[in-house]
């Protein structure tokens, strides 16, 4: 009995004291867990139902050299509530009047609001949406219903915006201006200035928030005090004309409609800047419409054709291996090298001829002729020329996708050197040069002899402020001597003025234009794909020329014509018509101001524009004090006025951006 109840009692012990080990190892967890591990256990649970959430910054806007918007962000709002953290007493005080303002917006039913509500509230849904995709304006009108009034902590209101990339001036330009382009996995990658100054300049700097975990994947923000707010990326003010720009897209539209060609570029420049005026490029798609496809100016390297004769004549001119008095035999319009040959258009040819003649008929027996006699015992004397005139460079142009230049040379293994590609190179086949390469050098013609690189940004703003300006940058501040750039110039100016000029049919008497017709062969290796490349390069006026300009159109139908000066030429003669007669020139000295005006008032919808985006000053001068004073409120704005009647000054320039709430002085007279 006693050995029982001894070992009993050894028990008892025995289980008291694991009782206490495993208390005092309760108790020991507890503690570690409070004090020790408490730290690494309320982070794994904040990550699971706390976030940081990035708050987007709104990209810069792109404008054209006289303060048009070319490109911007759009905000977008999408409105929802907590229908939990309202009292009982405020709820039950405004879900009458909050369903009214809502029924009221969308033209709905009261009633069929209060339901949906009150099923939500007896939910604790925390993230019910009220509307989606606002305007600014409507956030205003949204932010002031009853019950959202009384913001996120008493009224429940949940606000989140976002940011939309918009353009004013629609599909003009927009391979320039740039777009987003999103791939099968939702990555988005921008093209034109978007994408190529998007990082440094327009982007900006993302804010950040914090948002709770609510539920069914769902999160809302919540107040963070530490909450880093965005940085609007910088403004970029181009080089565009948006009045030219207008010119020459409609000019190229229309004569890729009349010749059902497959696609075209245009490009204009301005002489003595390089800044780039206006750059269209059309592409046809399956139902035979035109749209910005491709940048072809900058990107698509193609064999130049006759154009290139200026090169070859400017190398040989230069070497004073020929001149424009040097007599060729064109041997009735065909040469034969290595069993293949080279054709005038012009059958039976055009008989012993000057170099000048040559190039202003572009007969490709004279050129070639004339280029293979002075350097087929040293065709790389020839390539030197090239390299000379810096055309094997590329321009090294801030755009991604500029097209590599072709230039065979006989000097370098798989160089495309043959025994016939001096005399094919003469006429422009073999060398590949892109739109903008190939104006880049007759530019520097009009320029006297000046190469400088293309242009497409001005300047970079913060509001107001300057971040940055661009000069223009010579690549090459003499090509050639003056005594050959003055040759030159006048072969040019023949091309279009003189009768047998290949340009004859653009010359017109109210002003003056030089540059040269290209007609190239296109899939020639196999005939029964052959198409034709139509091309014409040049500048205007004449003499001392504002802009130059090329036109390349591909694959124009051959039933209704191919001929540079058809099909490529009357582009050219359109824009340069254009622009001195609808829209004269405007000198450098003159206020960019009056430029702004003058393109505004081009668009009789220019208010309707600025309206719609919010965050752009617009041009109220000339209007009455109670139109602009209501355009202003409706856009969040606090106005002061000065004096009666019109507005005459504004203390924000039209164009510019403005934040919600900023206050404006209108001075009235």
């Amino acid at each position: 009995m006693q050995s029982t109840e001894k070992s009993i009692m050894n028990k008892l012990y025995f289980t008291s004291g694991a009782m206490f080990i495993f208390a005092l190892l309760v108790v020991y967890k507890l503690v570690a867990i409070q004090f020790i591990e408490g730290d690494q256990y309320r982070s794994l649970a904040d990550d699971r139902t706390i976030k940081d959430d990035i708050i987007p910054s709104n990209r810069g806007n792109v404008y054209s050299v006289g303060g048009s918007l070319l490109a911007t962000s759009v905000p977008k709002y999408d409105i929802r509530i907590d229908l939990v953290t309202p009292s009982d007493k405020n709820y039950e005080a405004f879900i009458e009047p909050l369903c009214d303002s809502l029924a009221n917006f969308n033209n709905s039913s009261s009633t069929e609001y209060k339901r949906k509500l009150r099923l939500a509230r007896e939910n604790k849904n925390r993230y019910y949406l009220l509307a989606r995709n606002l305007e600014y304006s409507q956030y205003l009108q949204f932010r002031d219903f009853p019950l959202l009034n009384l913001g996120a902590f008493k009224g429940g209101l949940i606000v989140e915006q976002t940011t939309k990339r918009d353009y004013p001036l629609g599909p003009i330009a927009q391979r320039l201006i740039g777009y987003e382009r999103f791939d099968d996995q939702g990555n988005v990658t921008r093209v034109g200035i978007d994408g190529a100054f998007g990082e440094k300049y327009l982007r900006g700097e993302d804010g950040k928030r914090r948002k709770q975990k609510i539920g069914k994947g769902q999160w809302k923000p919540i107040e963070d005090y530490n909450q880093v707010e965005p940085q609007d990326g910088y403004d970029v003010y181009t080089t565009i004309d948006v009045n030219i720009q207008d010119i020459a897209h409609h000019a190229l539209l229309e004569q890729l409609e009349a010749y059902k060609a497959d696609h075209g570029t245009v490009v204009v420049m301005e002489t003595r800047t390089g800044e780039i005026r206006a750059i269209s490029n059309l592409g046809r798609n399956k139902e035979g419409l035109y749209y910005e496809r491709l940048n072809y100016a900058v990107g698509e390297s193609h064999e130049p054709g006759s154009t290139f004769k200026l090169m070859a004549l400017a190398v040989a001119l230069e070497d004073k291996v020929i001149d424009t008095t040097t007599m060729v035999d064109t041997k009735k319009g065909v040469l034969s090298y290595y069993g293949k040959k080279v054709k005038d258009s012009k059958k039976g040819g055009y008989g012993n001829i000057s170099v000048a003649k040559a190039f202003e008929v572009s007969s490709n027996t004279g050129i070639v002729k004339a280029i293979y006699n002075a350097y087929k015992m040293n065709p790389q004397k020839f390539v030197d020329g090239l390299y000379r005139m810096n055309l094997q460079d590329s321009l090294g142009l801030p755009l991604t996708g500029e097209g590599k230049s072709i230039i065979p040379d006989p000097r370098i293994q798989n160089g495309r050197w043959s025994g016939i590609a001096l005399q094919w190179m003469a006429y422009g086949y073999g060398v590949s040069f892109t739109p903008l390469q190939t104006l880049t050098f007759y530019n520097a013609i009009a320029n006297d002899g000046v190469m400088v690189r293309p242009k497409f940004l001005r300047e970079i703003k913060a509001i107001e402020t300057s971040v940055e300006t661009f000069d223009t940058e010579i690549i090459n501040p003499r090509i050639c001597s003056q005594e050959t750039v003055l040759k030159l110039q006048q072969l040019l100016k023949n091309v279009v003025e003189k009768e047998h000029g290949t340009g004859h049919g653009l010359y017109s008497s109210e002003f003056s234009m030089a540059g040269k017709t290209g007609t190239c062969q296109k899939d020639y290796v196999n005939k029964d794909q052959l198409n034709y490349i139509s091309s014409f390069s040049g500048y205007f006026p004449a003499d001392d020329p504002k802009y130059s300009c090329i036109v390349v159109i591909h694959e124009p139908d051959k039933s209704v014509g191919y001929y540079g000066a058809d099909v490529s030429g009357p582009v050219f003669k359109k824009i340069a018509q254009k622009i001195f007669t609808d829209a004269p020139v405007i000198d450098e000295v003159e206020d960019v101001n009056q430029e702004s005006e003058r393109v505004k008032a081009n668009y009789d919808n220019y208010y309707a524009v600025a309206q719609k985006y919010k965050t752009i000053m617009p041009n109220l001068k000339g209007m009455s004090a109670m139109d602009a004073i209501a355009i202003l409120e409706n856009m969040g704005l606090r106005v002061l006025t000065e004096g009666n009647g019109t507005v005459s000054k504004q203390s924000v320039k039209s164009g510019q951006k403005i934040k919600p709430q900023s206050v404006i002085t209108l001075v009235l007279s």
